[in-house]
């Protein structure tokens, strides 16, 4: 009973992944179409920004826009997937840090700008997907803890110019 435990607890990684994957590709038909509930969403986070002296930052060209973040999402799925064969395995830990880092943008955005946990009026399931992303990523953050670590390690490395 605890080999099959062990074997099926091998699997859960790549269950998370491939949800995470699937909620960011999903998401990109809204930001790369450029559809209503996208418009709402990122026209209220412009106007916000343009309150306080940045305008534009939001908007379709803007730094942040739908298409940067769709685009950063689309990576991440591509990572997240990519990571489920072996020899790719690093890629999914990236893909986990990638995904914690754009959707802790989108949590802190719904909850501490005028966007609300609702903007779209369908019960919160916009912000409840960025949560589940949220959480789970960051969970395969702290298992894959060594990992990151090693990979952070083998970057700096190569940045200091040693092999």
């Amino acid at each position: 009973m605890n080999q099959n435990l062990k074997k099926a607890g091998q699997y859960i990684p790549h269950l998370v992944a491939g949800f995470c994957a699937i909620i960011f590709l999903d998401s990109l038909r809204y930001k790369f179409t450029n559809a209503p509930e996208t418009q709402v969403i990122f026209g209220t986070l412009d106007a916000w920004s343009t309150s306080f002296g940045a305008p534009g930052l939001f908007a379709q060209t803007g730094l942040f826009s739908q298409y940067v973040i769709g685009s950063a999402e689309l990576v991440a799925a591509g990572l997240l997937i990519a990571g489920i064969f072996p020899a790719l395995r690093r890629l999914q830990s990236i893909g986990f840090v990638l995904a914690l880092a754009i959707m802790s943008g989108a949590v802190s955005f719904h909850l501490f700008t005028p966007l609300g946990i609702d903007p779209n009026h369908d019960g919160g399931g916009l912000f409840m997907a960025a949560m589940t992303i949220w959480l789970t990523s960051l969970t395969m953050v702290v298992v894959r803890r060594k990992q990151l670590l090693t990979i952070g390690c083998g970057m700096l490395g190569v940045l200091k110019g040693n092999s």
